[in-house]
């Protein structure tokens, strides 16, 4: 029985025109367009693929080396992912973001995944976890404290990190 295909509509912004969401119309699957930002967080027109991308700060961190994968779907698809070393350092960096607005749920949700790949990752790949965490900490101040406010929320981790490094 053939695969039916993947279609999406687009779903409008409260406060913007531009469309950078998507939702599948036969599922609950969303796709969000973002691109990183280095100051303004706004909604930028992506003209090359004909739709609006959300623009986000610390972005860039994560999506940097990524690595292949497989996503299932018919035969599969090939594509690029984030390092999960990386995922789980900018997951801290959220986390702070989101910490006491309305997005609460949010960033325990971060800060959950971040300790569950950080616990992994420092037993399966310290090496790659310190570089990243090192990495983070290196990009200045504003992205220490934000790692260090969501580190005092979770000392586990912290001490996992900080013996790394």
């Amino acid at each position: 029985m053939p695969v039916p295909p993947l279609k999406f509509d687009p779903v409008p912004g409260v406060q913007d025109r531009h469309i950078w969401k998507w939702r599948q119309n036969r599922g609950e699957a969303m796709v969000e367009f973002l691109t990183p930002a280095f100051g303004d967080e706004g909604v930028k027109p992506l003209p090359a693929l004909k739709v609006s991308a959300q623009a986000l700060n610390y972005l860039n961190f994560l999506i940097a080396e990524p690595i292949p994968a497989v996503a299932l779907y018919r035969s599969g698809v090939l594509v690029r992912i984030p390092r999960p070393e990386r995922f789980a350092i900018h997951k801290l960096i959220v986390a702070d973001r989101r910490h006491g607005g309305p997005d609460q749920a949010k960033a325990r949700k971060d800060r959950a995944q971040a300790a569950f790949l950080i616990s992994i990752l420092a037993q399966d790949r310290p090496d790659d976890l310190a570089e990243a965490f090192a990495d983070a900490l290196s990009r200045g101040p504003r992205w220490r404290e934000r790692l260090e406010a969501t580190l005092a929320r979770m000392p586990e981790s912290a001490e996992v990190l900080r013996g790394l490094v």
